[in-house]
């Protein structure tokens, strides 16, 4: 069993939020799927279940704040006996990636991210998958706009037009976790 972890903050007032692009990815392959996220309580979160050549996936998007995401990811982990050193990939965001960037990690620490260290803290461990997906741009860097008023500010009509090649690395990169051959690797929609 393999478990795909989407960070973002789940009240709908951050949807189209930086934070949140690894929501919108969730819901762009959920509807590539003809799925639907179902609300379960008990995994603090909204799961779609899926197979993928026999064997069962479970796409996770908590419904915690994004800093508590360690919670539903323990509560998967625990009741499917979920191995996380080989079998859980979380994908965030990552403001030290410039927008466009995608990278792909084993283990490492937390850079930062709130969600991260979250998931490091519940699991008392950092060993697990993750997808970043950058989000810093111009307009972050020359400006020196707060990290936290920036991750919570939305796209700009630009980015929202590079999404989807942006998604479709990060597809490629789950293909590969899928099949258990996902190294660290980093790719931009520039070098594609």
């Amino acid at each position: 069993m393999k478990v795909i972890l989407f960070q973002g903050n789940y009240p709908k007032e951050y949807e189209d939020t930086r934070h949140n692009i690894a929501f919108k990815f969730a819901d762009r392959l959920a509807d590539k799927k003809g799925l639907n996220f179902t609300v379960k309580n008990k995994y603090y979160a909204n799961i779609l279940e899926f197979k993928y050549r026999e064997e069962k996936v479970l796409l996770v998007k908590p419904n915690t704040f994004y800093n508590d995401t360690g919670k539903s990811v323990r509560a998967i982990c625990d009741f499917y006996k979920v191995n996380w050193q080989k079998d859980l990939l979380v994908i965030c965001d990552d403001l030290d990636l410039l927008f466009g960037e995608v990278r792909a990690r084993q283990s490492g620490s937390s850079a930062g991210n709130n969600g991260l260290k979250s998931i490091s803290k519940y699991l008392n461990d950092d060993k697990f998958t993750r997808i970043k997906i950058g989000i810093k741009s111009k307009l972050y860097i020359e400006h020196k706009i707060d990290a936290s008023d920036f991750v919570l500010g939305k796209f700009n009509s630009e980015e929202k037009l590079k999404q989807s090649e942006i998604f479709d690395i990060v597809e490629e990169f789950i293909e590969l976790f899928l099949q258990n051959n996902l190294q660290n690797i980093k790719k931009s929609i520039s070098n594609k």
